[in-house]
């Protein structure tokens, strides 16, 4: 296991991502001064984006079932926890884009090659209405919510 969003598990038979991108933006308001620099205040954490790509070789990986399983989870607008693979939670995310590019296609269309990367953005852990399972007042090893 590479890594899970909710109950869908990133590994090798699923959706082998080679690539990780972390963006993390940290909010400053500028106040304007006469003859020197604007003075910062820190007003703290700001959008928190992760992006994983890589190629599947349907023959090998997996494939476009995994994909449109993905695509089911963004579809709800729910957000899910996302643990790497050693179980550190990163967080609360929801999926905002996915995309594919499909390559070297059999007589029938079915592709040989997909490159595929999907694009998330966490949320603020307490936002309830978004969580992506039913009737949970809990995240993880009873860490409240």
């Amino acid at each position: 296991m590479m890594m899970t969003l909710g109950f869908f598990v990133f590994s090798r038979q699923t959706l082998p991502y080679q690539t990780e991108q972390d963006d993390k933006q940290y909010r400053h308001a500028a106040n304007s001064r006469i003859g020197t620099r604007p003075s910062y205040q820190f007003l703290g954490v700001g959008e928190q984006t992760k992006q994983l790509a890589g190629v599947l070789l349907p023959e090998i990986t997996g494939g476009e079932p995994s994909l449109k399983q993905l695509e089911e989870m963004a579809e709800t607008g729910k957000a899910y926890p996302l643990l790497d693979g050693p179980g550190r939670l990163h967080g609360m995310f929801v999926i905002n884009g996915i995309s594919t590019t499909k390559a070297e296609l059999f007589s029938d269309g079915a592709a040989r090659r997909i490159e595929f990367s999907v694009q998330l953005t966490r949320i603020d852990d307490r936002e309830r209405a978004l969580l992506g399972w039913q009737g949970s007042k809990n995240l993880i090893n009873g860490m409240q919510l």
